[in-house]
């Protein structure tokens, strides 16, 4: 079945037939859930690691599913969403026809700024961190937090932001493509990404998102 979404920010859905059963889902990372589905959305909320969510509906040719978290409603980027099918944990986004959800058409507006091209043209996407299959993985369990004056000069010193395919979460890997700005007397460089800022290391890898 499908729904169309008409307006990126009303969200007016339009239903064909009856409504399919909701999904119980977990996210394997702290995922920001945001008004409308993209990456360029406003950040309404935060789904903790391993909170569970509702999936009440997901986007045809998007990764992105609407969810309900402890009430509250908004869209989560669904390759860190994880639920039970044939009791065994599965991605959100590669089984949603599997698991029964709703899928709806989005016509999405463009962002405040262009999504950033690779040479070829296409845009550019964040690297998933390894195998976000289940709880966060070890890898990235063990990334060491930046110091709070780290986060500090970085709130201070606010950049035009940059826009990629994926959601920011910690573990995941910024192209070569995208700038950072390097934080003074500090390993850590900084880039503001999809509405929100975040704190790399050496290896291009996502640290820290800050969020308040």
């Amino acid at each position: 079945m499908y729904a169309k979404i008409a307006g990126l920010s009303a969200l007016a859905i339009l239903t064909a037939g009856s409504a399919m059963a909701a999904t119980s889902a977990t996210a394997t990372t702290d995922l920001n859930m945001r008004a409308a589905p993209g990456s360029e959305a406003q950040i309404v909320d935060v789904i903790p690691n391993n909170a569970a969510v509702t999936v009440e509906q997901c986007a045809t040719q998007l990764s992105w599913c609407k969810v309900d978290y402890n009430g509250r409603q908004g869209w989560a980027y669904s390759p860190y969403l994880t639920a039970s099918l044939d009791d065994r944990p599965v991605v959100v986004h590669d089984n949603v026809q599997h698991l029964g959800l709703q899928t709806v058409e989005v016509h999405r507006a463009p962002p405040p700024q262009p999504y950033m091209n690779d040479a070829a043209g296409a845009p550019m996407a964040l690297r998933m961190p390894p195998a976000p299959r289940g709880p966060a993985p070890a890898a990235v369990a063990e990334i060491q937090r930046p110091p709070a004056p780290t986060v500090t000069y970085v709130e201070k010193h606010p950049m035009k932001p940059v826009y990629l395919e994926g959601e920011v979460v910690r573990g995941a890997g910024i192209p070569q493509g995208v700038t950072l700005t390097r934080i003074p007397d500090s390993s850590y460089s900084y880039v503001y990404l999809n509405g929100a800022p975040v704190l790399v290391d050496s290896n291009r890898t996502i640290v820290e998102v800050i969020r308040r």
